[in-house]
């Protein structure tokens, strides 16, 4: 992947693929241009699904506490 695309942000990522669907979608581009893109567009989605899996991560790790997870516990002390 192109060093420019792994500096991109999930914001960033996320509309250059959708700019670059929007331009295949109009299926007016030239076969080896329209391969470019595809390809591009992969690189991106598979930034922003490592970017994600990385997120929920962080999240996961933010929830838990001693092992078990402190939403879980938040959830039952409200029904009390």
């Amino acid at each position: 992947m192109a060093k420019k695309e792994d500096n991109l942000s999930f914001e960033q990522a996320l509309q250059q693929l959708e700019q670059l669907v929007n331009e295949l979608e109009q299926g007016d581009l030239p076969l080896e241009t329209s391969l470019e893109k595809f390809e591009q567009a992969v690189k991106l989605s598979r930034l922003s699904q490592a970017q994600l899996q990385s997120a929920e991560q962080k999240v996961s790790t933010l929830l838990e506490k001693n092992g078990e997870q402190v939403l879980s516990e938040q959830h039952s002390e409200a029904r009390e």
